[in-house]
């Protein structure tokens, strides 16, 4: 006696469903070896693309009409004919996905002004110093109608609400001076603005105080006269690119580049 159709059906579905199943795992375990595997400077120039993610500002990447700028373009730009190599730029703004991205082999540097502290060196690499950079606050000018807003020594800070980019390196900062004024600062990490737009929004008057590094608000300042950076938050502290700690060939090439770079500028 025959078996009825529907039961044969059930049957090829059952087996088209393994099937499936089957090919999906082996494609998620093939794309875990491929991002498990080494990838130094010998891997990403078989590949022939150099990823590179940066932050949209003025001083990492910024759109102009029709011209693109940014001392982390520019760089990266020359590194790309050094290497003879293309450049795969990614703008992300936020450094915490920045260093998931590269950690989990999305992209091989991270192209911004990065503090070298003991707790980054746990888990990335650090090219040779791009910069001195120093974190600032940000407010508006001295005004005689409104003398007791203006901040002329960060000790003052405490009990005020404070504004800066998430996960941005001055929040540590901060909570270490709260501790030091023994007087609390209210941190506010800002998720849809950049360092930038924190300095929008003071000029504005919509926020009194934003913290953000000398370097974009010394970039800033010409077109905005009427902000004050003259309060230091932080000590001056060296900044550079940063790599993962396996991609030692990279971090070498990468040195030779940027010191012939500075030589030349």
């Amino acid at each position: 006696m025959k078996k009825p159709l529907w039961k044969y059906t059930i049957l090829l579905i059952v087996i088209l469903a393994i099937i499936l199943g089957f090919m999906f795992y082996l494609r998620k375990l093939m794309s875990s070896e491929t991002n498990d595997a080494p990838r130094d400077y010998h891997e990403i120039k078989n590949n022939g693309i150099l990823n590179i993610i940066t932050e949209y500002n003025s001083l990492g990447y910024y759109v102009s009409g029709d011209s693109i700028s940014g001392l982390q373009y520019e760089l990266s730009q020359y590194i790309a004919k050094q290497a003879n190599i293309e450049v795969n730029i990614i703008l992300e703004n936020n450094l915490a996905k920045s260093i998931e991205q590269l950690l989990s082999r999305e992209v091989d540097i991270i192209a911004r002004n990065i503090p070298i502290t003991n707790d980054n060196k746990e888990f990335l690499s650090f090219t040779v110093p791009l910069s001195l950079n120093k974190q600032v606050l940000i407010q508006r000018k001295f005004d005689e109608n409104n003398p007791d807003i203006y901040i002329d020594n960060q000790i003052h800070l405490g009990n005020k609400q404070v504004y800066v980019p998430k996960d941005a390196s001055a929040i540590l900062r901060l909570k270490n001076l709260s501790e030091e004024i023994a007087e609390p600062i209210y941190i506010e990490e800002e998720v849809n603005y950049t360092a930038e737009q924190l300095i929008y929004r003071v000029v504005y008057k919509d926020i009194d105080y934003a913290v953000v590094d000398y370097g974009i608000a010394l970039k800033n300042i010409e077109e905005f006269p009427e902000i004050d950076i003259n309060t230091d938050i932080s000590f001056t502290q060296l900044q550079s690119w940063a790599v993962r700690q396996e991609s030692t060939i990279l971090l070498d090439s990468l040195n030779s580049w940027i010191t012939k770079w500075k030589e030349s500028h």
